[in-house]
């Protein structure tokens, strides 16, 4: 289709990438989608199609004076959180489509610095 939006060009990317990544019960797959407002996170295992654990800017409540990026890695961090509790330190990280950059990067390094290997 020559006139794709975004969202399409985005969901044709995470295809391809979730068609090589796949998440077991040992090493779940880390999923991150981003909208305008918030990021979520989310860890998957493939194979039983089960939601191990999920993370979000709305489940920080007060802080909201924080900006995006601070969010976004406090996010990490609230995962890898409740990965530990489920004892799971190695994931497989899934961009969902997003380049590896801004908040996205920011999550990651705060699932890192929770303790999630990846």
């Amino acid at each position: 289709m020559k006139y794709e939006t975004k969202k399409q060009r985005r969901t044709k990317r995470h295809e391809r990438i979730t068609a090589k990544v796949q998440g077991n019960e040992k090493c779940p797959r880390l999923v991150v989608f981003r909208s305008h407002q918030h990021v979520y996170a989310q860890l998957v295992n493939d194979e039983a199609g089960l939601v191990l654990a999920s993370a979000s800017d709305l489940k920080l409540g007060g802080k909201t004076k924080m900006k995006k990026m601070e969010l976004a890695k406090e996010v990490g961090k609230l995962l890898a959180e409740k990965a530990g509790k489920i004892q799971i330190s190695k994931v497989v990280f899934d961009r969902g489509g997003y380049k590896y950059h801004g908040n996205i990067k920011a999550l990651a390094e705060g699932a890192r610095e929770g303790g999630l290997v990846f």
